[in-house]
């Protein structure tokens, strides 16, 4: 299990776990335009802006990040939403493995890498993926059972690249996934737009953010290090995570119960 590192905060934002207004994005993500979800339909969506005036918005003219967005949190009637215990897709901390299994299969976010047959042989560590990929990369699902066997923590996150691809391909990966978060949890409570691999160690993950999933736990996006390589991770946890305040010339750091 990857080991945290300081969380750095450059910026506090109060948690807003269910921001009405939103951006709401072009097919091909070149305009915007921001308000507050009202209704849909099989084709459409209503939206308010802030002169309270309200646009119609066809589906097929929307980014997919946004239709995904309506997909999971304004379903229509028969399509399935996530229960309010899901942290991730449908996934809710304390499901059994045959649970997770079948919630997966079922999933229309993530998809397998492996035949069905091999999932004995190999166990579900990081045999599924997202089927879009979060900013140009592949993002792995991993995950940590109780003794008990229930679901205590997902980790999605992408594969080793070599430091030299912060910019091109790390930084964008991690600057979707603070999107994705936002959309999904609201503002995090904790910001740091700066990411550093410098002061990672092997084996290690830095969280740049923190969204509170109310009494459900934390979600935590950062970089980790495996050997020489880095990766842009997502980790949903049980634990309830709070940033410790950060007084002159001391570090950061969180405090775990």
């Amino acid at each position: 299990m990857l080991r945290i590192l300081p969380l750095v905060l450059l910026t506090l934002a109060p948690a807003i776990l269910h921001a009405a207004p939103r951006p709401w994005k072009s097919a091909d993500g070149t305009r915007s335009v921001t308000g507050e979800f009202v209704s849909r339909d099989e084709t459409s969506i209503v939206i308010r802006r802030g002169d309270r005036k309200e646009i119609t918005i066809r589906l097929d003219q929307l980014h997919p990040d946004d239709r995904s967005w309506i997909a999971a949190n304004q379903p229509l009637p028969g399509e399935g939403a996530p229960p309010p215990s899901a942290v991730f897709d449908h996934l809710s901390f304390g499901d059994n493995r045959d649970t997770v299994l079948k919630k997966l299969q079922a999933s229309k976010l993530v998809e397998s890498t492996v035949e069905e047959t091999f999932f004995a042989r190999t166990g579900l560590n990081g045999v599924f993926k997202t089927r879009k990929q979060i900013g140009g990369l592949d993002a792995l699902l991993y995950f940590d059972w109780t003794p008990a066997g229930g679901l205590n923590e997902v980790t999605l996150h992408t594969k080793a690249l070599p430091a030299a691809d912060l910019d091109d391909r790390l930084r964008p990966c991690w600057q979707e996934f603070i999107e994705l978060l936002t959309t999904l949890h609201g503002q995090p409570a904790n910001a740091n737009m700066k990411l550093d691999l410098a002061p990672l160690e092997d084996g290690s993950i830095s969280c740049t953010h923190l969204w509170k999933l109310g009494n459900r736990g934390s979600a935590l996006l950062g970089a980790a290090r495996q050997g020489d390589g880095y990766q842009i991770a997502v980790r949903f946890t049980t634990e309830i995570i709070q940033p410790v305040p950060v007084s002159a010339g001391s570090a950061p750091s969180l405090q775990t119960p």
